[in-house]
């Protein structure tokens, strides 16, 4: 059950942090592998490496995911070398972390493009792909701050991109259902990563995870993997629109 075998995946954000766990947990699983990312030294060796631990083809791309020059090259890349797609992992992202009453509008504008824009620009080429076989399996990487606000971080373009992301993948899911593609989100917490590491390791963030998730810890690498898995698989064919939390219990109270 949950083989990936003879399907092709796209995951984008491939050289670090979430979207890295998860291209590899995506080779486990048997499938080929299209890893997209700005840093292409990092996708060159990490595609060897999971090619050889896991006997599968990888193929890195250099990817710009706020450009839509960039992807529609990596959509014609990976079309042409695999002849198909069959899942789409949009993980990519970034966020300048300010208050609503402080934020600059280049730094809204980047969180926006790299968070929000670049998960319907990804969709929209590697969907026209999916359509022509009439099979595709869309995941997007929300966040539970899509789902909710927060007291700790003041980060109102991240809160606002990932519930866009939400939503977005509501209607997308409703709009590509006659073609035979399924769209979902996960909504991850507090998982370490490239970019959280700094905040996490803090003592007081630290403390506040205690008191607000439910678990009272963080994530752990590989605690993901189940999730992505499964909305990837044919088994989840009944499986559309759906906002799947991953997050300790951090949005259930």
């Amino acid at each position: 059950m949950f083989s990936l075998k003879n399907q092709v995946a796209v995951v984008t954000g491939a050289s670090s942090g979430l979207g890295k766990q998860i291209a590899e947990a995506f080779a486990r699983q048997g499938a080929s592998l299209a890893l997209l990312a700005r840093r292409f030294e990092r996708l060159e060796s990490f595609a060897k490496e999971l090619s050889e631990k896991y006997k599968v083809e990888v193929l890195p791309i250099k990817c710009d995911v706020t450009s839509t020059e960039s992807i529609n090259a990596a959509a014609e890349k990976v079309e042409k070398h695999f002849k198909k797609v069959d899942i789409l992992f949009n993980c990519a992202g970034s966020s300048k972390d300010k208050g609503v009453l402080d934020m600059a509008d280049d730094e809204w504008d980047f969180t926006i493009a790299t968070d929000e824009t670049s998960v319907f620009k990804m969709t929209r080429a590697f969907g026209k792909i999916m359509q022509k076989n009439h099979y595709g399996r869309i995941i997007n990487i929300a966040s539970m701050y899509g789902l909710v606000g927060n007291t700790e971080i003041p980060t109102i373009a991240y809160h606002t991109s990932k519930g866009a992301v939400v939503n977005f993948t509501r209607a997308a899911a409703a709009e590509l259902a006659k073609e035979g593609i399924t769209v979902n989100a996960i909504c991850p917490g507090y998982f370490y990563t490239e970019l959280t590491q700094p905040v996490l390791d803090t003592e007081t963030f630290q403390q506040f995870a205690k008191i607000h998730v439910p678990m009272s810890r963080y994530g752990q690498p590989g605690e993901l993997d189940a999730a992505a898995v499964f909305l990837a698989s044919r088994e989840a064919s009944y499986v559309t629109g759906a906002i799947l939390p991953v997050d300790g219990g951090y949005t259930a109270v």
